[in-house]
């Protein structure tokens, strides 16, 4: 690890339990029981931990965090430590009530996930009647006074829709919105035949979502994330293998992305054992990916690789069977064909019956 380096974000995954079955949803195949989560005083602990590391803001995600009944506890708990909070949350369930409970207890920031523009297809993709109580919690947060932010994961069934996705978070008033291609790991992979958009219909929605990122400056701020299938180079998963985040999983493993524990021959620790610090700045799990002396060719003699650092760990076991490997999204790998040949079938291809999420405890 390079002197001075710190992690700036803890993202604390409080539940993977989740009222909705989204068919991209990113977390394992497999979870943990509810039974194991963290409890209130040891996510105290962590936070407190984290800000002595040198982290100033807080994601508290999952799953639903809202299915915590103690989450106002908890973001009580980071607000004495100064922590900037932003809850990621589906909205359901979120009443008005509750969310004007979290602010008394200093959450500062708001993120609703909304899967299209109208219920029928909005529903569709979340596995549950969810629409309406996600409009209603986002205009309930801006007339509370949060800032709010709108998430809408992009696929091949809304792409064209973007225009509308855009004009609804304009009748929202919302601060920023995030079209976040869809990532294909987790249960996205698994449906990736369903999801992934033509190179058509992704040029169109990015030439959209450019015009209304200069129309809406100083208004609303527009963030358009290309899926890693379409790029010629890997993005820096999550700035890169334990370099600026933490993330903690329900049951207190400390780990670098939110599925590095899903690829076996990893040991990663727990929170309950050893001092965040401890875990950040020695442990194996930390240690395996970070910096650029693990990296074989063409990474190890590439300029890009302290820009992207290989591309995302998971995305390559997911694909190639080996972590190490170079993110096959990239054009230089030696895996690249497989790529090539998702885009090829997704240009061609009736999109397959959607699989829903479950939840089903690991064992």
């Amino acid at each position: 690890m390079t002197r001075g380096e710190r992690p700036y974000t803890l993202v604390a995954e409080l539940t993977y339990r989740c009222p909705l079955r989204c068919v991209y949803c990113s977390n394992p195949m497999a979870i943990t029981a509810a039974r194991t989560e963290l409890d209130t005083a040891t996510w105290r602990r962590v936070f407190r931990e984290a800000e002595e590391l040198g982290v100033v803001q807080v994601s508290l995600t999952g799953g639903e965090p809202c299915v915590r009944d103690d989450l106002e506890e908890i973001i009580a708990g980071a607000r004495r430590l100064d922590l900037y909070t932003n809850l990621a949350t589906s909205a359901v369930p979120l009443p008005r009530a509750r969310l004007e409970r979290l602010r008394g207890a200093g959450l500062d920031n708001v993120q609703i996930s909304i899967q299209d523009v109208a219920a029928a297809p909005s529903d569709e993709i979340a596995g549950l009647a969810s629409f309406e109580r996600k409009l209603e919690a986002a205009r309930a947060a801006k007339e509370i006074g949060f800032p709010l932010t709108l998430n809408f994961v992009l696929h091949r069934g809304n792409l064209q829709r973007i225009g509308e996705i855009i004009a609804l978070a304009e009748s929202l008033d919302a601060d920023r919105l995030e079209l976040a291609n869809s990532q294909y790991v987790g249960w996205a992979l698994l449906n990736r035949a369903a999801l992934l958009p033509t190179r058509e219909q992704l040029d169109e929605a990015r030439r959209i979502a450019a015009a209304a990122r200069e129309r809406l400056k100083g208004r609303m701020e527009v963030l358009f994330v290309t899926p890693d299938y379409y790029s010629q180079f890997p993005k820096a998963c999550m700035d890169g293998w334990g370099r600026r985040f933490i993330l903690v999983s329900p049951d207190g493993l400390a780990l670098p992305c939110h599925a590095a524990h899903t690829i076996p021959g990893i040991s990663f620790e727990n929170v309950r054992n050893r001092s965040l610090a401890d875990l950040w700045r020695t442990s194996e799990g930390f240690a395996r990916f970070r910096g650029e002396n693990w990296m074989a060719e063409p990474c190890r003699s590439c300029e890009r690789r302290s820009v992207d650092f290989g591309g995302c760990r998971c995305q390559a076991f997911l694909l190639t069977g080996s972590a190490a490997a170079t993110d096959p999204v990239c054009s230089l790998s030696p895996h690249h064909h497989l790529v090539e040949s998702a885009r090829t079938e997704a240009a061609g291809a009736t999109p397959a019956p959607f699989v829903y999420r479950t939840m089903k405890a690991a064992t």
